[in-house]
């Protein structure tokens, strides 16, 4: 099927809106954004985007951004459920990629449950465009064959990683979502063997007039001497020190 085809009444699109620059969206997302009766939006979602919508389309804010009042995931499924039902052309707006930690599985799963017809638009995930904004390749050939994306949420207590293997196993490591707990990050993987002078690199906004990129070490992380505020991509690992600044 045709990504960018105009929706159907009753159908949900699973649109990823990308790390917030509009030019960064898909044809098939600024397509469908331009042509639908409701956009179900998440907080990083860039004013730039939504006002790619044409006039009267109803904008329903959903959350979702870390330690902030947010709809329940449940909540916004049933949403989703209930304005397909009524016959609107809806889409699920999200920043960068619905499946890339942005539940879109669970969204899916939900439709698919209530025989919604549903169509999926990926978008370029933060954890790639914010390093490659920052001039730091997340694979360099002489640095690394693997790296790994996770969820900063896991530096708790409770975090199912094993962090020795995963240093072990993984040269690069991209944190979406690793501002708040940036300090626990760096504690774990000084005692899973990353040494102090490990670099890591902080993006912050990336590709919006805000981005802002800010260069350490895993030391100065984990003593707080660095911080980092939401909504920031944090990559570990020698590629940092491969950066070119090619902006102006």
């Amino acid at each position: 099927m045709r990504l960018d085809l105009p929706l159907r009444s009753g159908e949900v699109a699973l649109v990823g809106a990308g790390p917030g620059d509009v030019s960064l969206l898909t044809l098939a997302a600024a397509k469908l954004i331009g042509d639908c009766d409701a956009i179900v939006y998440d907080a990083l979602v860039s004013d730039e985007v939504l006002n790619m919508a044409a006039v009267g389309t109803a904008l329903i804010l959903a959350g979702k951004r870390g330690g902030r009042p947010s709809a329940s995931q449940d909540d916004i499924c049933d949403r989703l459920i209930e304005l397909a039902n009524e016959g609107k052309r809806v889409v699920r707006l999200k920043g960068g990629d619905p499946f890339v930690f942005g539940r879109g599985g669970e969204e899916m799963r939900a439709l698919a449950a209530a025989s919604i017809r549903f169509r999926v638009i990926p978008g370029i995930t933060a954890g790639v465009a914010a390093p490659a904004m920052a001039g730091i390749p997340v694979t360099d050939r002489s640095v690394n064959a693997t790296l790994a994306f996770l969820t900063g949420h896991e530096a708790s207590a409770k975090s199912r990683m094993d962090w020795k293997s995963l240093v072990e196993a993984f040269p690069v490591l991209v944190f979406y979502m690793g501002a708040k707990n940036l300090p626990q990050i760096a504690v774990r993987l000084l005692e899973a063997g990353l040494a102090e002078s490990t670099p890591l690199a902080i993006i912050y906004a990336a590709t919006l007039d805000e981005e802002n990129t800010t260069i350490a070490t895993l030391k100065e992380a984990a003593n707080g001497t660095v911080t980092a505020r939401s909504p920031s991509i944090v990559i570990i690992g020698d590629v940092v020190n491969e950066r070119i600044c090619w902006k102006d």
